[in-house]
């Protein structure tokens, strides 16, 4: 399929979604009421919430995937021996990509649109919590494609509901190339431990703000606020904060000020309570929690050096920030902090497909192999090599 009608596909299925926003938002309204039902925390009924503004961001993302460079075909790099032979490394599709998720429905759109541009088959797995909402929005989609004239199987939704489906799905390795769990770390566990496919894991989000000695205060305040409240159920929000003890007496007040008035509970070491009363103790559990709610622990370190040492123990290779005036803290921690997404005066918050001009994401990999961090079109490629000859034989 031709890189034209690709994009005329993704900008008909964006307006489609807006178009039929209204079914969307009903078959939403069902998987909500039945998670209140359920007893359901609040955090998970918040990632399953559809509204206009997401629904419009949703089709937004298609919109921008439509405006990327394709990456099927594009050169990555080519050379002429000294034989004559010319060779190429080309991008190619991966082929069938298993995606399992749990209860953002917005992750069924993105999938679809970004393994559609990047010449995939995509078979989906949602949770059971949102299956009128994916199945809403992957009815819409599936038929923009029959209509455009595709094959309707580039675009496959797993109806079934039963933890059994998943089973066996992972064992067709026959069938499908790449499985990509996206959800709570006992999902991921799950799929890493059963599966015969080759898996990119998006693991927890474990995520640091290091308040250096030389931060600027008021930038410090912004930035740790924005990480820590402005979606604190996702995977890029902070869950840790770091303070330089030389700064801590000036600061800590202050940002436990903000956090507490957002309704953070805060959990800070004997340092950090002793500075600021009635601060819950944090527990050696703590340091390593992906807590996705109003909930923190705090720190104090004596140099970037112990920061970077607690982040590389405890964290979780996802998104990690320093917030410093000082050149060389700033360098030290970028070059030493082994994780997929590091940061010099900005919000973790900012580890996104979309924010990165992506487009949108397939998820947050964690991993190494193939792919690190925000997974857009192009780490939805392998590549092959080309070489082209004029009757070239080995002696």
């Amino acid at each position: 399929v031709s890189t034209e009608k690709k994009n005329q596909v993704l900008v008909t299925m964006a307006q489609t979604l807006v178009d039929n926003k209204d079914s969307i938002l009903k078959a939403n309204k069902k998987d909500l009421e039945n998670a209140k039902r359920k007893g359901l925390a609040p955090v998970f009924i918040e990632r399953l919430s559809l509204n206009g503004k997401r629904i419009s961001e949703m089709a937004e993302s298609l919109w921008e995937i439509s405006r990327l460079p394709d990456p099927v075909g594009q050169e990555i790099k080519s050379w002429t021996r000294p034989n004559g032979l010319k060779i190429q490394k080309v991008r190619v599709p991966i082929g069938v990509i298993l995606i399992i998720y749990e209860s953002r429905p917005n992750v069924t759109s993105d999938c679809i649109g970004l393994c559609f541009k990047s010449g995939n088959v995509v078979i989906l797995r949602g949770g059971s919590d949102a299956i009128h909402s994916n199945l809403s929005i992957y009815h819409v989609l599936e038929k923009v494609i029959d209509t455009c004239g595709l094959p309707k199987a580039v675009v496959n939704f797993i109806k079934i509901t039963d933890r059994k489906a998943v089973g066996v799905l992972l064992s067709l390795d026959s069938y499908i190339d790449l499985v990509m769990p996206r959800g709570g770390e006992s999902l991921i566990k799950e799929v890493k431990d059963k599966s015969k496919i080759p898996v990119i894991k998006h693991y927890k989000g474990v995520c640091h703000v290091y308040v250096d000695a030389f931060a600027d205060i008021e930038m410090a305040r912004n930035i740790v606020l924005n990480a820590k409240v402005q979606r604190p159920a996702v995977c890029n929000a902070m869950e840790t904060l770091l303070v330089h003890e030389a700064i801590a007496e000036k600061f800590l007040p202050l940002i436990i000020k903000d956090l507490k008035e957002a309704k953070v509970e805060i959990r800070g070491c004997l340092r950090t309570g002793q500075i600021v009363k009635g601060v819950k103790k944090a527990t050696e559990q703590d340091w390593g929690m992906e807590y996705l709610d109003l909930i923190l622990s705090v720190k104090l370190v004596k140099d970037v050096g112990e920061a970077i040492a607690h982040i590389n123990h405890y964290g979780s290779g996802h998104s990690d920030s320093i917030v410093t005036s000082d050149r060389e803290n700033a360098d030290k921690f970028l070059k030493e902090v082994d994780s997929a997404c590091v940061y010099v005066n900005a919000s973790t918050r900012f580890t996104d497909g979309y924010q990165f001009g992506l487009g949108a994401e397939i998820g947050i990999s964690t991993d190494r192999l193939h792919a690190r961090g925000p997974m857009g079109l192009e780490e939805l490629t392998t590549y092959k090599y080309v070489i082209r000859g004029n009757g070239q034989i080995r002696e």
